[in-house]
């Protein structure tokens, strides 16, 4: 069960096939973001009819289930709290181990698994470099001496949670996501506009490019710059922001391999960019699509499912949430 955020996502996996994977999302009217309680009151709503089509899409029976397991974290506190309670009562009532699951090392896992049958997805992935970019998360990860570690990421906001606040100052539409209907948007762009690029080392800033663009976007559709320009000057920015610190983690790492995650990860131009970049090293690229790419049940499914065999058992009162859970 995933609902760190605003996406309500139940997935039931057996032996690394994927069985359902049922989503539903809370969407808010456009110039507006998802609060806490709000998101929290809409998974409440909607969890049970998730959790009824996940299990009838499945064909499994709940005596059939080996663990259940849940976002203990990261993610917005309410949220995730709702979805766990859920999780608690689940395990109680069909007599099941629970396991609390890290929502990135869920991303990351379900794309490196090469028994998950999902079509043109990704399988194979042996040791890649890991791009994690989502609403909540820029982190660059790597696997070394079985522990993950983070070769740099945002010192402020994530890169999907700036893409979102610009479609606000924009008002465009929250349906499917702000992040896709400014990728759209971009596509169409063609004057670009020079925005500050701020990579520190390993690490990048986010906060002032977005404060630079809100203050700056009325005076600049004034001056002949269309909303389409502003996008495509938005992500050009940022990706190649993206792309600079994930090569640079790639050469140290000696990998040939780049996975992107997280729900930014759906974006046709960051894929190839990085693509580029990749191809001129010689490496490989693994992406996917919005089905497994944005906030799922499936990705914690599996993760779970790695951790309880490979032994990991919680006790009682180790299954809580917390909001800041990071990946190594």
């Amino acid at each position: 069960l995933e609902g760190s955020a605003n996406k309500l996502g139940i997935g039931v996996i057996k032996d690394g096939q994927v069985l359902s994977n049922c989503r539903k999302t809370y969407i808010t009217p456009p110039g507006e973001g998802f609060l806490p309680r709000e998101t929290a009151e809409h998974h409440r709503k909607n969890i049970l009819h998730v959790l009824k089509d996940a299990l009838d899409q499945s064909g499994i029976k709940p005596s059939e289930i080996d663990v259940i397991c849940y976002t203990k974290g990261p993610g917005m506190g309410a949220p995730l709290a709702c979805v766990a309670v859920v999780a608690r009562t689940l395990a109680q009532l069909w007599n099941k181990p629970l396991l609390g699951v890290n929502h990135c090392i869920g991303r990351i896992l379900l794309f490196k698994n090469t028994d998950i049958e999902m079509g043109r997805l990704i399988t194979g992935a042996k040791n890649p470099t890991v791009l994690y970019v989502s609403g909540g998360n820029t982190q660059v990860v790597a696997y070394l001496r079985q522990k993950y570690r983070i070769f740099g990421e945002t010192i402020d906001i994530a890169v999907g949670n700036c893409l979102d606040r610009f479609a606000r100052v924009l008002k465009l539409s929250n349906d499917p996501s702000p992040g896709y209907n400014i990728e759209q948007l971009a596509k169409k762009g063609k004057k670009y506009l020079e925005l500050p690029y701020c990579v520190k080392g390993m690490d990048v800033s986010f906060s002032g490019i977005l404060t630079y663009m809100e203050e700056r976007t009325d005076k600049l559709l004034k001056d002949g710059y269309t909303p389409e320009d502003l996008c495509f000057s938005l992500q050009e920015t940022i990706f190649a922001m993206l792309v600079e610190t994930t090569e640079r983690a790639l050469a140290h790492c000696n990998s040939q391999e780049v996975l992107i995650v997280g729900g930014v990860g759906c974006n046709e131009r960051l894929q190839e960019m990085m693509g580029q970049m990749c191809e001129e090293r010689g490496a490989k690229l693994f992406a996917t699509d919005e089905r497994f790419c944005i906030d799922n049940g499936v990705m914690i499914a599996q993760a779970g499912a790695e951790m309880f065999a490979s032994g990991t058992r919680m006790k009682w009162e180790d299954c809580f949430i917390t909001q800041r859970y990071r990946t190594d």
